[in-house]
């Protein structure tokens, strides 16, 4: 290993111990097609499966890899939502599905969950809900404290996920945070996540190669 792979499987480490005390499982995989497996292997056949909206998720091929298996999950597919009440529909039937599979727009080095969220679905379902929750995070989003996590995320992650979404916010025109209430805003809801009372329902995949916003 490089000085730098060897640098993030420590830093991987000690947050991992750091989730630990926190009811978070936690593992860590040095590329994308390992933190694939390892997803994999944390799912069980035939179950129900959803997602929050993850470009992460997808980068590992974790997303596709669900969609295109239909007779080994079921999945629970938002993207065929037409209307809001059949994406109302969708979030309902996610907060019952065995697995949830998601992202988290940072990490603190002491473990802690980080999100921002504009509808809330996502960060409803890491709170509540499913039976097991799937985080699939990049090293490239920890940072030391829940403050400059909320700092990552305006500056740096909002703008890009705002274009990606086609949305007129302020920070997707300028590319910097105006805190603005938009009705496009992402940034309506804050949510750390700081524990689990269920040591079994969260399981944190932290991902050596850079991924997402």
């Amino acid at each position: 290993m490089t000085p730098k792979e060897t640098a993030l499987e420590i830093q991987a480490n000690h947050v991992i111990q750091a989730m630990k005390k926190r009811n978070f499982e936690a593992f860590y995989c040095a590329t994308k097609e390992d933190a694939l497996a390892k997803a994999l292997s944390l799912m069980e056949k035939g179950s129900v499966v959803a997602n929050g909206g993850s470009v992460s998720v997808e980068e590992i091929g974790l997303l596709s890899y669900v969609k295109e298996h239909p007779g080994e999950y079921h999945f629970i597919d938002r993207s065929l939502a037409k209307t809001m009440e059949e994406k109302r529909q969708c979030h309902a039937q996610s907060v019952l599905a065995d697995y949830y599979l998601m992202s988290s727009n940072a990490f603190t080095k002491d473990g802690e969950l980080v999100n921002i969220d504009g509808t809330g679905n996502r960060v409803s379902c890491l709170t509540f809900g499913p039976k097991h929750v799937i985080v699939v995070v990049s090293m490239n989003k920890m940072v030391p404290t829940v403050d400059t996590a909320y700092e990552r995320i305006r500056d740096y992650a909002c703008s890009p996920n705002c274009i990606r979404l086609g949305l007129k916010t302020p920070c997707a025109l300028t590319g910097f945070c105006k805190d603005c209430t938009s009705g496009d805003s992402i940034c309506a809801d804050f949510v750390t996540k700081r524990m689990s009372r269920d040591p079994d329902r969260i399981k944190v995949i932290l991902v050596g190669e850079p991924l997402g916003f």
